[in-house]
Protein backbone atom coordinates (compact mmCIF):
# COMPACT_ATOMS: atom_id res chain seq x y z
CA UNK A 1 0.00 0.00 0.00
CA UNK A 2 1.23 3.15 -0.99
CA UNK A 3 0.93 5.70 1.49
CA UNK A 4 1.00 9.46 0.31
CA UNK A 5 3.55 12.38 1.75
CA UNK A 6 2.12 14.81 4.04
CA UNK A 7 1.97 17.80 3.70
CA UNK A 8 5.26 19.84 4.77
CA UNK A 9 6.20 22.93 6.22
CA UNK A 10 7.55 25.47 3.84
CA UNK A 11 10.91 25.92 5.19
CA UNK A 12 11.74 24.49 8.96
CA UNK A 13 14.20 27.22 10.67
CA UNK A 14 17.05 24.36 11.20
CA UNK A 15 19.70 26.97 10.64
CA UNK A 16 18.57 28.69 13.41
CA UNK A 17 21.47 29.14 16.43
CA UNK A 18 24.17 27.47 13.43
CA UNK A 19 27.58 29.61 12.41
CA UNK A 20 27.10 29.86 8.37
CA UNK A 21 30.21 26.69 7.89
CA UNK A 22 27.50 24.70 9.75
CA UNK A 23 24.78 25.58 7.95
CA UNK A 24 26.60 24.47 4.03
CA UNK A 25 26.75 21.08 5.90
CA UNK A 26 23.28 20.90 8.27
CA UNK A 27 20.97 23.66 7.21
CA UNK A 28 17.78 21.14 6.57
CA UNK A 29 19.76 18.40 6.78
CA UNK A 30 16.70 15.13 7.46
CA UNK A 31 18.74 12.14 7.89
CA UNK A 32 16.30 9.19 5.73
CA UNK A 33 13.77 8.05 8.02
CA UNK A 34 13.66 4.84 7.28
CA UNK A 35 17.21 3.84 6.22
CA UNK A 36 18.74 6.35 8.58
CA UNK A 37 20.69 7.21 5.96
CA UNK A 38 22.71 11.15 5.99
CA UNK A 39 23.53 11.94 2.70
CA UNK A 40 20.74 13.35 0.94
CA UNK A 41 18.34 11.29 -0.75
CA UNK A 42 17.68 11.22 -4.53
CA UNK A 43 14.07 11.10 -5.77
CA UNK A 44 13.84 10.98 -9.66
CA UNK A 45 9.59 10.24 -9.37
CA UNK A 46 8.30 12.74 -11.98
CA UNK A 47 4.92 11.73 -10.00
CA UNK A 48 3.82 11.44 -6.29
CA UNK A 49 0.57 9.55 -5.23
CA UNK A 50 -1.30 12.00 -3.00
CA UNK A 51 -4.71 11.89 -1.10
CA UNK A 52 -8.11 13.51 -2.98
CA UNK A 53 -8.22 17.02 -2.23
CA UNK A 54 -4.88 17.52 -0.89
CA UNK A 55 -3.22 19.38 -3.55
CA UNK A 56 -4.96 22.10 -6.39
CA UNK A 57 -4.63 21.86 -10.14
CA UNK A 58 -3.70 25.88 -10.31
CA UNK A 59 -0.29 26.79 -9.09
CA UNK A 60 -1.68 29.97 -8.94
CA UNK A 61 -2.12 31.94 -5.43
CA UNK A 62 -1.16 28.64 -3.76
CA UNK A 63 1.42 27.90 -1.63
CA UNK A 64 2.97 24.98 -3.51
CA UNK A 65 5.39 24.00 -0.67
CA UNK A 66 2.80 23.67 2.04
CA UNK A 67 1.12 21.21 -0.50
CA UNK A 68 2.28 17.00 -0.41
CA UNK A 69 4.23 16.30 -3.32
CA UNK A 70 2.26 16.22 -6.47
CA UNK A 71 4.32 16.59 -9.53
CA UNK A 72 8.16 17.69 -10.09
CA UNK A 73 7.83 20.70 -12.26
CA UNK A 74 6.02 22.05 -8.98
CA UNK A 75 8.37 20.55 -6.05
CA UNK A 76 10.64 17.53 -5.76
CA UNK A 77 12.08 16.02 -2.56
CA UNK A 78 15.35 16.46 -3.50
CA UNK A 79 14.88 19.54 -5.02
CA UNK A 80 13.12 20.90 -1.67
CA UNK A 81 16.25 19.74 0.52
CA UNK A 82 18.25 21.99 -1.42
CA UNK A 83 16.23 24.52 -1.03
CA UNK A 84 16.04 24.18 2.77
CA UNK A 85 20.12 24.35 2.43
CA UNK A 86 20.42 27.83 0.49
CA UNK A 87 17.59 29.42 2.81
CA UNK A 88 19.96 28.45 5.76
CA UNK A 89 23.07 29.54 4.07
CA UNK A 90 21.57 33.10 3.06
CA UNK A 91 19.45 33.13 6.30
CA UNK A 92 16.49 33.20 4.13
CA UNK A 93 12.60 31.98 5.00
CA UNK A 94 12.55 30.37 1.97
CA UNK A 95 14.30 29.45 -1.59
CA UNK A 96 13.48 28.74 -5.24
CA UNK A 97 15.90 26.36 -7.34
CA UNK A 98 15.69 26.35 -11.21
CA UNK A 99 17.39 25.27 -13.97
CA UNK A 100 20.19 27.92 -14.32
CA UNK A 101 20.83 31.27 -13.30
CA UNK A 102 19.75 33.01 -15.79
CA UNK A 103 16.32 31.28 -15.41
CA UNK A 104 16.41 32.31 -11.44
CA UNK A 105 17.14 36.22 -12.91
CA UNK A 106 14.21 35.66 -15.29
CA UNK A 107 11.89 34.52 -12.60
CA UNK A 108 12.38 37.26 -10.55
CA UNK A 109 12.20 39.71 -13.26
CA UNK A 110 8.77 38.68 -14.49
CA UNK A 111 7.27 37.69 -11.23
CA UNK A 112 7.69 41.28 -10.07
CA UNK A 113 7.80 43.80 -13.15
CA UNK A 114 4.93 43.92 -15.44
CA UNK A 115 3.73 46.34 -18.54
CA UNK A 116 4.28 50.15 -17.48
CA UNK A 117 7.18 49.32 -14.61
CA UNK A 118 10.57 50.28 -14.59
CA UNK A 119 13.51 48.05 -13.79
CA UNK A 120 16.79 49.84 -12.73
CA UNK A 121 20.23 47.30 -13.32
CA UNK A 122 23.80 47.21 -13.43
CA UNK A 123 25.45 48.92 -15.91
CA UNK A 124 28.08 45.68 -15.60
CA UNK A 125 26.49 42.33 -14.53
CA UNK A 126 26.07 38.64 -15.95
CA UNK A 127 25.61 39.43 -20.05
CA UNK A 128 22.93 36.99 -20.02
CA UNK A 129 20.58 39.44 -17.41
CA UNK A 130 22.26 42.16 -18.72
CA UNK A 131 20.65 41.15 -22.37
CA UNK A 132 17.63 39.76 -21.26
CA UNK A 133 16.73 43.35 -19.37
CA UNK A 134 17.72 45.59 -21.90
CA UNK A 135 16.67 43.23 -24.81
CA UNK A 136 13.43 41.13 -23.94
CA UNK A 137 11.95 43.26 -21.09
CA UNK A 138 11.12 46.47 -23.18
CA UNK A 139 9.32 44.23 -25.81
CA UNK A 140 6.76 43.35 -22.64
CA UNK A 141 6.26 47.22 -22.14
CA UNK A 142 9.33 46.99 -19.34
CA UNK A 143 11.22 50.10 -18.81
CA UNK A 144 14.58 49.74 -18.40
CA UNK A 145 17.47 52.21 -16.68
CA UNK A 146 21.08 50.28 -17.01
CA UNK A 147 23.00 52.46 -13.98
CA UNK A 148 26.90 52.51 -12.47
CA UNK A 149 25.50 50.65 -9.13
CA UNK A 150 28.18 51.62 -7.35
CA UNK A 151 27.43 55.63 -7.22
CA UNK A 152 24.58 55.94 -5.17
CA UNK A 153 23.51 59.54 -5.95
CA UNK A 154 22.94 57.82 -9.37
CA UNK A 155 20.78 55.10 -8.43
CA UNK A 156 18.42 58.66 -6.17
CA UNK A 157 18.15 60.27 -9.72
CA UNK A 158 17.04 57.08 -11.87
CA UNK A 159 14.09 56.29 -9.20
CA UNK A 160 10.79 57.21 -11.09
CA UNK A 161 7.68 56.84 -9.83
CA UNK A 162 7.01 53.43 -11.36
CA UNK A 163 10.38 51.65 -10.63
CA UNK A 164 9.48 48.44 -9.12
CA UNK A 165 12.94 46.23 -8.89
CA UNK A 166 16.67 47.37 -8.82
CA UNK A 167 18.73 44.61 -9.80
CA UNK A 168 22.86 44.44 -9.05
CA UNK A 169 25.52 42.77 -8.84
CA UNK A 170 28.40 42.71 -6.54
CA UNK A 171 31.30 41.95 -7.06
CA UNK A 172 30.24 42.67 -10.71
CA UNK A 173 30.78 40.23 -13.87
CA UNK A 174 33.56 41.07 -15.20
CA UNK A 175 35.07 44.29 -13.88
CA UNK A 176 34.58 42.87 -9.90
CA UNK A 177 33.19 46.19 -9.13
CA UNK A 178 31.22 46.37 -6.08
CA UNK A 179 28.00 47.95 -4.66
CA UNK A 180 27.20 48.99 -1.47
CA UNK A 181 24.38 46.31 -0.83
CA UNK A 182 23.01 48.80 2.60
CA UNK A 183 23.19 52.16 0.94
CA UNK A 184 21.22 51.02 -2.05
CA UNK A 185 18.67 48.70 0.17
CA UNK A 186 18.35 51.90 1.97
CA UNK A 187 17.52 54.15 -0.71
CA UNK A 188 15.28 51.75 -2.29
CA UNK A 189 13.25 50.93 1.02
CA UNK A 190 13.10 54.72 1.12
CA UNK A 191 11.17 54.68 -2.14
CA UNK A 192 9.19 51.08 -1.93
CA UNK A 193 11.49 49.90 -4.84
CA UNK A 194 12.18 45.92 -4.20
CA UNK A 195 15.82 45.00 -4.59
CA UNK A 196 17.68 41.77 -6.07
CA UNK A 197 21.81 41.36 -6.20
CA UNK A 198 23.35 38.46 -7.94
CA UNK A 199 26.21 37.21 -5.59
CA UNK A 200 27.39 34.18 -7.25
CA UNK A 201 31.06 35.34 -7.20
CA UNK A 202 30.76 36.43 -3.42
CA UNK A 203 28.83 33.34 -2.49
CA UNK A 204 27.35 33.40 1.10
CA UNK A 205 31.22 32.75 2.22
CA UNK A 206 31.76 35.79 1.07
CA UNK A 207 28.58 38.21 1.59
CA UNK A 208 24.83 37.77 2.50
CA UNK A 209 22.78 39.95 0.89
CA UNK A 210 19.62 39.45 3.03
CA UNK A 211 21.77 40.49 6.12
CA UNK A 212 22.73 43.68 4.39
CA UNK A 213 18.38 44.82 3.73
CA UNK A 214 18.30 43.47 -0.34
CA UNK A 215 15.06 41.60 -0.51
CA UNK A 216 16.16 38.45 -3.45
CA UNK A 217 19.67 36.86 -3.74
CA UNK A 218 20.09 35.03 -6.89
CA UNK A 219 22.98 32.50 -7.69
CA UNK A 220 23.64 30.59 -10.45
CA UNK A 221 24.67 27.29 -8.79
CA UNK A 222 26.60 26.26 -12.09
CA UNK A 223 29.73 27.90 -10.31
CA UNK A 224 31.13 28.33 -6.74
CA UNK A 225 28.03 27.06 -5.19
CA UNK A 226 28.43 23.57 -7.00
CA UNK A 227 31.83 24.13 -7.34
CA UNK A 228 32.63 21.04 -9.67
CA UNK A 229 31.39 22.30 -12.93
CA UNK A 230 29.51 18.97 -13.57
CA UNK A 231 25.68 20.12 -12.85
CA UNK A 232 23.47 23.54 -14.20
CA UNK A 233 21.22 25.48 -11.69
CA UNK A 234 20.07 28.88 -9.95
CA UNK A 235 18.24 29.66 -7.14
CA UNK A 236 16.81 32.75 -5.56
CA UNK A 237 16.29 33.31 -1.64
CA UNK A 238 14.07 35.71 0.32
CA UNK A 239 11.10 36.39 2.42
CA UNK A 240 8.40 33.47 2.08
CA UNK A 241 5.94 35.14 0.67
CA UNK A 242 7.89 36.77 -2.24
CA UNK A 243 9.50 33.60 -3.05
CA UNK A 244 6.54 31.69 -2.75
CA UNK A 245 4.71 34.27 -5.53
CA UNK A 246 7.42 33.74 -7.74
CA UNK A 247 7.49 30.01 -8.02
CA UNK A 248 3.80 30.05 -8.56
CA UNK A 249 4.09 32.22 -11.20
CA UNK A 250 7.61 31.95 -13.44
CA UNK A 251 8.88 28.89 -11.23
CA UNK A 252 5.97 26.93 -12.60
CA UNK A 253 4.82 28.58 -15.80
CA UNK A 254 8.43 29.23 -17.14
CA UNK A 255 8.98 25.70 -16.98
CA UNK A 256 12.75 26.51 -16.07
CA UNK A 257 12.57 23.23 -13.44
CA UNK A 258 15.73 22.14 -12.48
CA UNK A 259 15.94 18.54 -12.07
CA UNK A 260 16.72 15.99 -9.16
CA UNK A 261 20.18 14.73 -10.49
CA UNK A 262 21.38 18.45 -10.44
CA UNK A 263 19.78 19.46 -7.25
CA UNK A 264 21.78 16.15 -5.42
CA UNK A 265 24.90 17.05 -7.39
CA UNK A 266 24.60 20.92 -5.93
CA UNK A 267 23.92 19.50 -2.62
CA UNK A 268 26.81 17.74 -2.59
CA UNK A 269 29.17 20.77 -3.78
CA UNK A 270 27.87 22.81 -1.18
CA UNK A 271 28.85 20.37 1.42
CA UNK A 272 32.70 21.45 0.67
CA UNK A 273 31.59 25.59 0.23
CA UNK A 274 33.29 27.47 2.78
CA UNK A 275 36.65 25.14 2.69
CA UNK A 276 36.54 25.66 -0.99
CA UNK A 277 36.18 29.24 -1.25
CA UNK A 278 38.64 29.74 1.79
CA UNK A 279 41.42 27.95 0.03
CA UNK A 280 40.61 29.82 -3.08
CA UNK A 281 40.54 33.23 -2.05
CA UNK A 282 44.07 32.03 -0.13
CA UNK A 283 44.92 30.76 -3.65
CA UNK A 284 43.76 34.30 -5.21
CA UNK A 285 45.40 36.78 -2.69
CA UNK A 286 48.55 35.02 -3.33
CA UNK A 287 48.77 35.17 -6.88
CA UNK A 288 47.37 38.06 -7.26
CA UNK A 289 49.96 39.88 -5.15
CA UNK A 290 52.37 38.12 -7.35
CA UNK A 291 50.47 39.15 -10.70
CA UNK A 292 50.93 42.94 -9.00
CA UNK A 293 54.97 42.48 -9.54
CA UNK A 294 55.02 41.35 -12.72
CA UNK A 295 56.32 43.74 -15.35
CA UNK A 296 54.19 42.45 -18.07
CA UNK A 297 50.84 43.18 -16.33
CA UNK A 298 49.72 46.19 -16.38
CA UNK A 299 46.97 46.17 -13.44
CA UNK A 300 45.04 43.93 -11.27
CA UNK A 301 41.71 43.83 -9.61
CA UNK A 302 41.13 41.52 -7.13
CA UNK A 303 38.73 42.57 -3.94
CA UNK A 304 40.98 41.27 -1.27
CA UNK A 305 44.01 43.74 -2.17
CA UNK A 306 45.00 47.06 -0.82
CA UNK A 307 44.66 48.67 -4.67
CA UNK A 308 41.07 47.37 -4.97
CA UNK A 309 39.44 50.80 -5.94
CA UNK A 310 36.90 50.13 -3.29
CA UNK A 311 39.32 48.73 -0.68
CA UNK A 312 37.29 50.28 2.46
CA UNK A 313 34.06 48.74 1.24
CA UNK A 314 35.73 44.93 0.95
CA UNK A 315 36.29 44.88 3.80
CA UNK A 316 33.11 46.05 5.33
CA UNK A 317 30.72 43.90 3.22
CA UNK A 318 33.14 40.58 2.16
CA UNK A 319 34.59 38.13 4.78
CA UNK A 320 36.95 37.38 2.38
CA UNK A 321 38.67 38.16 -1.37
CA UNK A 322 36.94 35.53 -3.23
CA UNK A 323 38.54 33.29 -5.62
CA UNK A 324 37.88 35.75 -8.87
CA UNK A 325 40.40 38.19 -9.91
CA UNK A 326 41.27 39.87 -13.65
CA UNK A 327 44.20 41.68 -14.44
CA UNK A 328 45.44 43.43 -18.07
CA UNK A 329 48.66 43.23 -20.30
CA UNK A 330 49.46 45.25 -22.80
CA UNK A 331 48.72 43.05 -26.28
CA UNK A 332 45.52 41.04 -24.20
CA UNK A 333 44.52 39.05 -28.19
CA UNK A 334 48.24 38.08 -28.18
CA UNK A 335 48.61 36.77 -24.69
CA UNK A 336 45.20 34.75 -25.14
CA UNK A 337 46.68 32.79 -27.62
CA UNK A 338 49.58 32.15 -25.55
CA UNK A 339 47.52 30.80 -22.94
CA UNK A 340 45.61 28.53 -25.35
CA UNK A 341 49.17 26.79 -26.48
CA UNK A 342 50.88 27.08 -23.08
CA UNK A 343 48.71 26.36 -19.83
CA UNK A 344 49.11 22.92 -18.31
CA UNK A 345 47.11 23.44 -15.56
CA UNK A 346 45.20 26.68 -15.98
CA UNK A 347 42.16 25.87 -18.55
CA UNK A 348 41.21 28.88 -21.14
CA UNK A 349 37.55 28.78 -21.13
CA UNK A 350 34.65 30.01 -20.06
CA UNK A 351 32.53 29.49 -16.47
CA UNK A 352 34.34 30.03 -13.33
CA UNK A 353 33.61 28.50 -9.93
CA UNK A 354 34.91 25.42 -9.97
CA UNK A 355 37.59 23.23 -8.43
CA UNK A 356 39.82 23.53 -11.44
CA UNK A 357 41.24 27.24 -12.32
CA UNK A 358 39.75 28.60 -15.54
CA UNK A 359 40.92 31.94 -17.15
CA UNK A 360 39.54 33.05 -20.55
CA UNK A 361 40.31 37.08 -22.04
CA UNK A 362 36.80 39.35 -21.51
CA UNK A 363 37.59 41.78 -24.54
CA UNK A 364 36.51 45.18 -24.12
CA UNK A 365 35.52 45.99 -27.91
CA UNK A 366 33.81 43.16 -27.68
CA UNK A 367 31.58 42.59 -24.97
CA UNK A 368 30.82 46.36 -25.67
CA UNK A 369 29.05 45.23 -29.03
CA UNK A 370 27.48 42.95 -27.79
CA UNK A 371 26.42 43.27 -24.56
CA UNK A 372 26.87 46.87 -22.90
CA UNK A 373 26.84 49.20 -25.83
CA UNK A 374 27.91 52.05 -24.03
CA UNK A 375 28.94 55.15 -24.74
CA UNK A 376 30.62 58.53 -23.23
CA UNK A 377 31.31 58.70 -19.96
CA UNK A 378 29.63 55.33 -19.19
CA UNK A 379 32.29 53.70 -21.55
CA UNK A 380 35.25 55.87 -20.01
CA UNK A 381 34.05 54.40 -16.34
CA UNK A 382 34.22 51.04 -17.78
CA UNK A 383 37.72 51.37 -19.57
CA UNK A 384 39.00 52.74 -16.53
CA UNK A 385 38.49 49.19 -14.96
CA UNK A 386 39.13 47.27 -18.03
CA UNK A 387 41.19 49.06 -20.42
CA UNK A 388 41.37 47.04 -23.75
CA UNK A 389 40.15 43.68 -21.95
CA UNK A 390 40.81 42.15 -18.88
CA UNK A 391 41.46 38.16 -18.39
CA UNK A 392 39.18 36.82 -16.11
CA UNK A 393 40.52 33.87 -13.66
CA UNK A 394 38.83 31.69 -11.61
CA UNK A 395 41.11 30.40 -9.38
CA UNK A 396 40.91 26.94 -7.94
CA UNK A 397 42.52 24.37 -5.55
CA UNK A 398 45.40 23.50 -6.96
CA UNK A 399 48.54 24.06 -5.31
CA UNK A 400 49.12 27.46 -6.02
CA UNK A 401 52.79 27.35 -6.80
CA UNK A 402 51.55 25.34 -9.63
CA UNK A 403 49.49 28.13 -11.23
CA UNK A 404 52.37 30.79 -10.52
CA UNK A 405 53.81 28.50 -12.93
CA UNK A 406 51.84 28.11 -15.34
CA UNK A 407 51.21 32.17 -15.20
CA UNK A 408 55.17 32.87 -15.40
CA UNK A 409 54.42 30.29 -19.04
CA UNK A 410 52.83 32.69 -20.38
CA UNK A 411 53.92 35.88 -19.37
CA UNK A 412 57.28 35.53 -20.26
Amino acid sequence: MYLPHPAKPAVPLAHDGLRPATRALDAGLRPDPVTGAIAPNISMSVNNVFSPGAGTFSAEGADLTAQPYLYARWTNPTVRDLERRLAGLEGGEDALACATGVAAIAAVFLAVLKGGDHLIISDVCYAGAYELATRVLPGFGIEVTAVNLSDLDAVRRAIRPNTRLIHAESPCNPLLRLTDLAGLAAIARAAGVMTSVDSTLATPVLTRPLAHGIDLVIHSLTKFMNGHGDALGGAVIGRSEVVSRIRSQSGVYLGATLGAQNAWLILRGIDTLYPRLRLASENSLTLAQWLEGQGAVSRVVYPGLDSHPQRDLARRQMDLGGGMLTFQVADPSAMAVRMAERFRVIHYAFSLGHQRSICVLIPTAEIQASTYRMEGAALEEYRAWAGDGVFRLSVGLEDVADLRDDLARVLG
